[in-house]
Parts: structure tokens; C-alpha cells; sequence
């Protein structure tokens, strides 16, 4: 049903707890934020629930009171960091239309959550991930805007099968602008991914103590990769991309992945701002020897790599296993690479 035909409608004002309002609410019910400045993370604890806010820069939702939660720790952060919107082990919620601002972990934490919809939000200096998703299906990701997290701007984690859609989003000044991380089934079309340091990351890797993984039948298509020139990775604590390798200048990595389609997308000025363990605007290469996967059974048709540093496209896994057509392409690694020309 459409939160604007929900039967119940409850309207919170700025300085009205959203939490109190959200603890009591009904299945159904539609939480309207009025324009202006929410202090306090929030929990969402009841299925079948949308907050609704005047939209984003509108209503902003910022630190304050700490709403407690039982949520498995958030990944790749301090056990005591908080989120700004928690939806953990619930069904059917949707936030709309609001900013959420200055947390220490992310801006949007969902865990096993099943029929999530973030429509019109705004995730901008949530210290550690933007939107974060782990472990849930069936979301949607629309119309959103990430900016200036240490990891994932949009980031699904260990989503077997998410059936998720990332689309008209943007995403900048994170490590990664989306990152599917473990999961699959996820599509991500039509989004501006510029100035972080991989506009869109898909990775299969291990992780200690963590689920096992895949990234498999993902869609990236018609998307604006441009200007990813920040760098991440390394040992220093805080840093962007922390404790991971270096990575800088990448539009998209394709790494151990399994039937991924990468399709009219437009990849253009992605230059290396400091090391990297990827050496090209595109790349497609294998996990294997660190745990993942070779990367067998994927096509890329129909994109234009142009302009990028040091090379537009590099191709670090058995060819014959691919599909590439109708590519334009300046240089690429190897040279030659049946389906990609000028």
C-alpha cells in the first residue's frame, strides 16, 4: 500500500520523540516528520512502518539520545559506535525523504530485514558506512544521495539473495560508492557514482569469523562513473578504506564474480589519486588466491571506458570465460581484447 493511502497517519513535530512515536505505533502506520531537526538514533522494532520526512535537507535526523538496540555489531567498526536509523529483523519498512547526518557508524544500518525501501534519503558524514544492509532481500534503494563515508556509500553485505535495486542514486567522497560485498542478486542501474575511490566495487572475499560468500547474476547498468580519484586503504586508523588494500581510481572492480552483467555504463575520468591494487578505470579479475573465487561467466556490452588512468580496462582473468561486445575502449590490459576497440 502506498504510505500516502496508510489508514494510520501519526505526525511528529521537531523536539516530539520519533522514537516514542515508532514504539507505539500499529502495523500500517505512517510516521510524518515535519520539516526540521530530530537529535537521537532510531530503532525500528515494529514491521509494516514508514517514516516519512519533508524531504532530504528537510527533516535531518542527527546524534542525541542513543536508542538501545540488540543489532549485531555493525562490520569493519568499534563495538560502540552508533547508527542513525537501526531496522533489525523486520519486514515491510520504508524510510522517505529525509537526511541523516553525523553518526558514528552508519547512516542506515539494516539487518535481516526483509521489504526494505530507502526512497529519497540522504546519508552524508555517518562515520563509517552510509546505507548499510546485511543479510536482508528485498530492497530497494532509490533516489538516494551518500556522501563522505569511510567505507561503502551504499553497501549490501552477505545478501545471498538480496533482490535488491539501486537506481537514480548518487553516491561521492566515500571508499566505495556501491559495494556488493558477498551478495547477489542485486542491480544496480541508472546512478552517478563520482569522486570516491571505486565508484562501484562488487567483491567476493573471506572475511575471519564472518559468513560465507559469492557475488553472482548482478546487473550494472546505464550508470555515470566519473572523477573516482580519492584514495583508500592502509594502516592508519581512520583513514578512508581502513585496513583494506589500496585502491584508487577505479570505476568498477569485478573481482571473483559469477554471471555479472555490465552493460551500457559510462566510465570517464577515474584516475588514480594514490596506490592501488587495481590498475585500470574497469576491472575484472579473480579472488582465488586470497580466499574467493575466479571470476567465470561475465559480459560486458555496450560500455563506453574512455579517458581514464593508467589504463580504461584490465583484464586479470581467463578471457575465454567472458563475453565482451560492442565496447568502446581507449587502452586495456592485455592490449587486445575481442569486443572492446575504439
Amino acid at each position: 500500500m502506498p504510505v500516502t493511502e496508510a489508514a494510520a497517519e501519526v505526525r511528529v513535530q521537531p523536539g516530539e520523540s520519533v522514537q516514542e512515536a515508532l514504539d507505539a505505533c500499529a502495523p500500517g502506520a505512517v510516521l510524518r516528520l515535519a520539516e526540521g531537526t530530530y537529535e537521537g538514533s532510531l530503532v525500528v522494532g515494529r514491521s509494516d512502518v514508514a517514516i516519512v520526512g519533508a524531504g532530504a535537507g528537510r527533516t535531518v535526523v542527527v546524534p542525541g539520545p542513543i536508542a538501545p538496540t540488540d543489532v549485531p555489531p555493525l562490520h569493519d567498526a568499534p563495538a560502540d559506535v552508533v547508527s542513525g536509523i537501526t531496522a533489525h529483523g523486520v519486514s515491510g519498512v520504508t524510510v522517505e525523504g529525509l537526511t541523516v547526518r553525523g553518526f558514528s557508524g552508519a547512516g542506515v544500518y539494516a539487518h535481516t530485514a526483509r521489504g526494505l525501501r530507502l526512497v529519497d534519503v540522504e546519508s552524508v558524514d555517518n562515520r563509517v558506512w552510509g546505507l548499510y544492509v546485511r543479510e536482508s532481500a528485498g530492497v530497494e534503494v532509490l533516489r538516494c544521495r551518500v556522501e563522505g563515508s569511510q567505507y561503502g556509500g551504499i553497501a549490501f553485505a552477505f545478501c545471498p539473495t538480496a533482490d535488491a535495486l539501486v537506481a537514480d542514486c548518487e553516491s561521492t567522497a566515500n571508499a566505495f560508492g556501491v559495494f556488493v560485498d558477498n551478495s547477489s542478486r542485486v542491480r544496480v542501474v541508472r546512478n552517478r557514482s563520482h569522486g570516491n575511490a571505486a565508484g562501484v566495487l562488487l567483491l567476493h572475499q573471506t572475511y575471519e569469523g564472518e559468513l560465507p560468500g559469492g557475488v553472482a547474476d548482478v546487473l550494472v547498468a546505464d550508470n555515470d562513473i566519473t572523477g573516482n580519484t580519492l584514495a583508500s586503504g592502509g594502516d592508519e586508523p581512520g583513514a578512508l578504506g581502513f585496513a583494506g588494500p589500496p585502491i584508487s581510481g577505479v570505476g568498477i572492480g569485478a573481482i571473483g564474480v559469477h554471471r555479472v552483467a555490465v552493460v551500457g555504463n559510462r566510465v570517464h575520468g577515474n584516475e588514480p589519486g594514490g596506490p592501488s591494487v587495481m590498475g585500470a578505470a574497469v576491472v575484472l579479475a579473480s579472488s582465488a588466491d586470497w580466499g574467493g573465487s575466479d571470476s567465470v561467466d561475465n559480459s560486458f556490452e555496450w560500455n563506453t571506458i574512455t579517458g581514464n588512468s593508467p589504463f580504461d580496462l584490465q583484464l586479470g582473468t581467463d578471457p575465454g570465460n567472458q563475453r565482451f561486445r560492442n565496447n568502446v575502449v581507449g587502452a586495456s590490459q592485455p592490449e587486445a581484447i575481442d569486443g572492446c576497440g575504439p
